[in-house]
């Protein structure tokens, strides 16, 4: 094999940093803080504290490969803590404060982490942890030391900016393999104990730069990104790292995520595109309906955690002018495999084969390979009608969990794939269309409905706030389903009308034997619908 004569550089995260300052100095990282006020500064300003933070970090003892944990919003403190971490070779361990003291107990000791730093409103859950222990993590507050006691923890913890104090704001940043280990992100835990997913900065690196080119309208020149997606998982779908290095300023959102203050943050900011689950962007959507307008300078809304409804797709477009993109992926996939980026191919679509198109997942990022396969492992056409097992490889897959050997081996199929837990169809031009997660599919009479199919149609009616379907037992059919609705306050719902509107694109054997009303419906730590909860509870008999 004759090898190229090219100099081979280590794909490292501190030179998105560093390349940042220097090229797109002057743009912003502005915050929304957790004590209400909002901080602004440029990438220039962030690498002197990030540099300053790095500094810190080695004079407390943390080592390469030492797990450095956060408990912590969308700030720019999270973002330093991000590079300084992972650029003197440490691992950064977000994690998601919504989860169960339990699991976040187990998340901590499972990792080992050497050193937790969490927002000062978090303090409260700090003290709920078990902490204990000559191995427990130290303790740092992201705040002043004068915040300290406002926070109630006295001598337990180091004060943020007293930890910076006195150290440079420059630093060497070290050069090492492009596959040390740079992140780390446990799943929601929903099915079993949380699993980890460990990044290294090759496959972040690769990822932020994918991301770029899977998504050319979000990063156009002079952006302003707000993530709605949350910094303590699966790394802000790589925001913090792909804005920077596509010069976007970034806008931080810190702990409030209700329609009111992402409205006014995004219309005083002039954001132009923002990320985020369905349920928060339902939430700003209907500020912008009581507004009767967008914030200043939205044009476009990328949606992941959980599909989109066609209801919330058209309302932001055909109300507001505000084209929505979905997104798809995964903990285990750095995050994001899929983009619904359109092309020129539905300039000319009507309103219902573009809603249709936006429905997808879109097509497959750079990098990342996608297989549908039937229940015995065999490749299934990519014909836009075969409905299998999604299975993907590439460059931001993880090739196994963080000290799991057993959950290893159960991801993969006997090709060495990574078995997704999706049921879904692609076309041969690449469209990618989950049908539902494996798990969600409702079997009845040896049929399989689809539980996204009767959300999607739910959706469509009036005073539909949320919803969600899930297989209940029959004596019959084996399964049948059940349909848990959430409706808007004093809005009162006509069964049998919402029946007749699901009816239009449902078969009559799809459509849900019971019809549920809640006021409220459980959520996970990730701002879906817990489907497993909401099983335990209706098939329980409650």
């Amino acid at each position: 094999m004759l090898r190229g004569q090219m100099m081979q550089r280590p794909l490292l995260i501190s030179d998105i940093i560093t390349y940042a300052a220097e090229v797109y100095g002057t743009k912003e990282i502005v915050t929304s803080t957790v004590d209400g006020q909002r901080h602004r500064y440029t990438y220039r300003d962030a690498l002197a504290r990030i540099s300053k933070l790095a500094h810190a970090l080695i004079a407390l003892g943390i080592k390469p490969g030492d797990r450095v944990a956060t408990l912590a919003w969308n700030t720019y403190r999270h973002f330093e803590i991000y590079y300084a971490v992972s650029g003197i070779g440490a691992v950064c361990h977000t994690i998601n404060p919504r989860l169960p003291v339990q699991q976040i107990d187990f998340i901590i000791k499972h990792a080992e982490d050497a050193l937790l730093l969490f927002d000062e409103d978090l303090a409260g859950l700090i003290g709920t942890l078990d902490l204990a222990g000559p191995h427990a993590p130290r303790l740092v507050c992201l705040a002043g030391e004068e915040r300290l006691p406002q926070a109630g923890l006295g001598p337990r913890a180091i004060a943020y900016e007293a930890l910076l104090a006195g150290h440079p704001d420059g630093f060497a940043w070290p050069q090492f393999d492009e596959n040390t280990a740079s992140g780390l992100c446990y799943t929601s835990g929903t099915t079993g104990a949380p699993k980890g997913a460990l990044y290294s900065h090759r496959s972040s690196v690769f990822h932020a730069m994918t991301t770029i080119v899977g998504r050319p309208s979000e990063f156009a020149s002079d952006g302003r990104i707000l993530p709605i997606v949350p910094m303590f998982h699966v790394n802000a779908w790589s925001l913090p790292y792909s804005a920077p290095l596509a010069g976007q300023s970034l806008i931080m959102p810190g702990p409030k995520l209700d329609g009111d203050s992402l409205f006014r943050l995004m219309d005083e900011e002039g954001v132009v595109s923002t990320w985020g689950v369905p349920t928060v962007l339902q939430g700003l959507l209907n500020t912008m309906a009581r507004m009767k307008r967008k914030p200043n300078g939205l044009a476009e809304v990328v949606v992941g955690g959980s599909a989109a409804s066609g209801q919330l797709i058209e309302r932001f477009e055909d109300d507001f002018g505000v084209v929505v993109r979905h997104a798809w992926g995964m903990t285990e996939m750095s995050p994001v495999g899929s983009s619904g980026f359109l092309g020129r191919e539905a300039d000319h679509l009507d309103r219902s084969s573009r809603t249709k198109l936006q429905l997808s997942q879109g097509k497959r990022l750079f990098g990342v390979e996608m297989n549908i396969i039937d229940d015995d492992g065999a490749a299934l056409p990519k014909d836009g009608a075969h409905a299998g097992e999604l299975v993907v490889r590439g460059n931001s897959v993880i090739a196994g969990y963080f000290r799991n050997a057993d959950a290893s081996a159960a991801a993969f199929d006997a090709a060495g794939w990574f078995r997704t837990g999706d049921r879904a169809r692609i076309t041969d031009d690449g469209r990618l269309t989950i049908v539902d997660r494996v798990k969600d599919l409702i079997k009845s009479g040896g049929e399989w409905i689809s539980s996204a199919d009767l959300e999607e149609a739910a959706m469509r009616f009036p005073g539909v706030v949320a919803c969600a379907a899930i297989a209940v037992p029959d004596d019959k059919w084996g399964e049948r389903p059940a349909l848990v609705v959430r409706m808007e306050p004093g809005v009162a719902l006509d069964v049998e009308a919402l029946r007749a509107l699901m009816a239009r694109t449902l078969a009559k054997w799809q459509l849900p034997d019971r019809i549920i009303i809640r006021e409220a419906l459980p959520m996970t730590a990730t701002g879906k619908i817990s489907k497993k909860d909401l099983r335990t509870e209706i098939v329980g008999g409650a």
